[in-house]
């Protein structure tokens, strides 16, 4: 068993015992290349059928094609997706005029605790990885959420030989994340050796590409000329920029992440 081999086999174990312990499940997909993959493995888990919907908070704000390549995936999979927005707050003229954290604290976060609440999900599968950004370093796998969608970061409990704490106060939700020991290059090499589908704003055009996927009004490209898989690989094994360079609210605040994550954001 090679590293992606072992990787695979760890996720596709943590996905089902979300789904033996927990209660109503949901996923998140970004329609980014981590949440892709987690699709991936998904599928694999539960022999092509996933047995839980996939979520998609929409802010309004993504890069158009996200949209589009959202809408033409979930046909093609046949997926149960559910898409929302939190249109209070875009009525209210919430944008990143009015700052980026109360932008992204409106109508991500909060958006999802509307989704939560409204669908009574007990669990969300979420992907995120520890070596994507500080805060999510500080994740578990198994991760709870209070009834206000709280996530005390100091209080984790440990989580060692796989084994997982899996019961939890009810009203309570869990964050499953499956690809947490995952790196950026595993993501990429995973998807090479797949074959996965993937949104080809990630491959550079004019000596650009997007490293990481966002809204399109907080998320920068980064000087490239990786335009194939093998040349994003070739990249990353010699970079020295941090995968969310290019987004603009960790700019403004260097502990962004981890106060809107400490509030129920992904």
């Amino acid at each position: 068993m090679d590293h992606l081999d072992q990787l695979e086999a760890e996720s596709i174990y943590i996905l089902r015992e979300a789904y033996k312990k927990l209660g109503k499940l949901g996923m998140l997909w970004s329609i980014g290349k981590d949440s892709t993959v987690l699709l991936w493995l998904a599928k694999k888990a539960f022999y092509g059928h996933v047995p839980f919907p996939f979520i998609h908070v929409d802010t309004k704000h993504k890069i158009p094609e996200m949209i589009a390549y959202r809408d033409r995936v979930a046909k093609e999979l046949g997926l149960d997706l559910i898409v929302h927005t939190n249109w209070e707050a875009i009525h209210a003229g919430i944008g990143p005029d009015k700052g980026r954290l109360a932008c992204c604290k409106a109508l991500k976060t909060e958006g999802l605790r509307q989704v939560v609440k409204q669908h009574g999900f007990d669990g969300l599968i979420v992907g995120v990885r520890r070596d994507e950004e500080g805060s999510r370093s500080k994740e578990r796998v198994f991760s709870e959420r209070t009834q206000e969608d709280g996530w005390d970061y100091t209080n984790q409990p440990p989580e060692l030989w796989n084994q997982f704490k899996t019961d939890f106060p009810k009203g309570n939700h869990i964050r499953v994340h499956p690809i947490l020991a995952w790196s950026e290059l595993d993501i990429w090499e995973y998807i090479r050796r797949e074959n996965i589908p993937i949104i080809d704003l990630y491959f550079a055009k004019n000596g650009k590409r997007y490293r990481s996927l966002g809204c399109a009004c907080c998320t920068g490209q980064i000087e490239s000329e990786a335009d194939t898989l093998d040349k994003i690989i070739e990249e990353l094994k010699h970079t020295k920029t941090g995968e969310r360079a290019g987004r603009k609210q960790d700019q403004e605040d260097a502990y962004a992440m981890q106060k809107l994550r400490k509030e129920g954001y992904m």
